[in-house]
């Protein structure tokens, strides 16, 4: 990063107040997860993580002028950004270019038009939902919003609960959230009409009789506690100790936090030998999976074509580890998702890429791994950090630039109840516009999955949080 684009952001930083960080970060959790925005105490480290997510760059500070533009900074788009609210205006009229949901602004609107009486009114409503330390004096609307997304009370697409609190006392704010529902009702339904060709997920002869067919998607069952085992595989020290993975371990504990949150058994195995490998894989083949809804496997490790290597150096097929699922030799996982995930190279290639800037740090890393194999049947999905022939890139300080990405999204869309495959295809388009030691990564979704796979989040899971904090306090 050039010495005039952090000195540019410095000075942006220093203009702002503390309410408007928190406008900031409210407008970017889309972008930004709370958990990565929890300890951001002022502009200056809230800025490095937009440049981290590869939201502003040298050349593109599109995103930041839009965060400007939202909180009223005008002065700010023209001092330092050479912009200006008709400016913005005219952008923000391209479909597609703003990066703040049209949800996100609803909500931001609604925390700016409340006057604080108005606000201790919705605290007082929200007493038998929310937590009372959620609910002090002290905590801003956006705060209390932001609790509401946690818990479930409110969503993207059910806004029942804060129109029926703003309802009692201000029926203006309500209106807006009746015009933003009927809006997004009208862009469904224009979307829905440039594609006429509709499909039918019914068997012949169900559905609604002589009506046209429609798309219903059945979604795996996700019912039990825990779901399942989440097995991550994790060579970090080789017996050459120039292949060490430094980072993977912040990986490990990235993946091991998400799946622990999304009620997995989640169970992390480090410096495996080829042989050990196999074996682990095969051990959790024999298990009894009748009570669980899924399985999901991470392999974190070098390795060449079609092959993971064990921190002896030895190989073990990727073709071998996966078969060891399939319907004949783990029948109590016939018919129910099986998840591979591999941080791994694909070849030795560096991906070009094209009139972008560098928009991370060095320590940058490869791993040299295979492609993987899938087995002739349904119900498994792998995915990978890049696609055939190229390099994935991992920071030797914060982990692989895939696997870091991949949690991030799982814990912003889970809860929004996003299936796996968009999920990973936000994943995909996240990785995909970074620029990593001058070349370009891009992940690949392999799947044979027959249904939707959506992870269960239970509302109440923060609460319980929060109380448990409390007692141990």
């Amino acid at each position: 990063m050039s010495a005039d684009f952090r000195k540019l952001l410095f000075e942006i930083s220093e203009a702002l107040v503390t309410e408007e960080l928190a406008a900031l970060k409210f407008l970017s959790l889309e972008h930004v997860p709370v958990r990565k925005q929890e300890d951001i105490e002022e502009p200056k480290a809230f800025f490095e993580v937009l440049r981290e997510k590869g939201m502003i760059k040298v050349g593109d500070l599109f995103f930041l002028k839009e965060l400007l533009y939202r909180i009223d900074r005008i002065d700010l788009l023209a001092a330092h950004l050479g912009s200006s609210q008709e400016e913005m205006e005219r952008e923000l009229q391209i479909p597609g270019r703003a990066k703040v949901s049209a949800y996100r602004q609803l909500l931001y609107g609604i925390a700016e038009d409340l006057d604080p009486e108005d606000v201790r009114s919705v605290k007082f409503l929200l007493q038998e939902k929310l937590p009372k330390n959620k609910l002090q004096d002290n905590a801003s609307m956006l705060k209390v919003l932001v609790e509401m997304e946690r818990n479930g009370i409110i969503k993207e697409d059910d806004l029942t609960m804060l129109k029926s609190i703003l309802e009692a006392f201000r029926e203006d704010l309500k209106k807006k959230i009746d015009d933003y529902e009927e809006k997004t009702k009208e862009n469904d339904s224009n979307e829905k009409l440039s594609f006429p060709v509709c499909v039918s997920m019914h068997p012949r002869g169900q559905g609604a009789e002589g009506g046209t067919p429609f798309l219903l998607m059945e979604s795996y069952k996700m019912e039990n506690n825990p779901h399942g085992y989440c097995v991550i595989l994790n060579n970090y020290r080789f017996q050459n100790p120039d292949e060490t993975r430094e980072g993977t371990v912040e990986d490990g504990k990235a993946l091991k936090r998400v799946f622990k949150w999304l009620q997995f058994d989640t169970i992390e195995y480090m410096d495996l030998e080829a042989k050990q490998m196999l074996a682990k894989v095969k051990e959790y083949s024999k298990k009894d999976h009748s009570n669980m809804d899924c399985f999901v496997c991470f392999i974190l490790s070098h390795g060449e074509k079609d092959k993971i290597k064990g921190v002896d150096r030895e190989l073990v097929n990727i073709k071998d580890l996966l078969s060891c699922f399939s319907g004949s030799n783990c029948p109590s996982l016939a018919g129910k998702p099986k998840l591979f995930f591999i941080q791994a190279c694909q070849g030795s290639a560096g991906h070009p890429a094209v009139t972008v800037k560098e928009d991370c740090s060095g320590n940058l890393q490869t791993d040299a791994i295979p492609l993987p194999s899938i087995p002739d049947q349904a119900d498994v999905l792998v995915g990978m950090a890049t696609v055939e022939d190229f390099e994935c890139y991992r920071s030797i300080e914060t982990g692989s630039v895939y696997i870091q990405c991949l949690c991030d999204k799982m814990e912003l869309l889970c809860p929004l109840q996003k299936d796996l495959i968009t999920i990973l295809t936000e994943v995909s388009k996240e990785v995909g516009r970074r620029v990593l030691n001058g070349w370009k990564q891009m992940p690949k979704i392999t799947s044979t999955l027959r249904k939707q796979l959506i992870f269960q989040i239970p509302q109440c899971q923060s609460t319980e949080k929060q109380k448990n904090k409390n007692v141990l306090n």
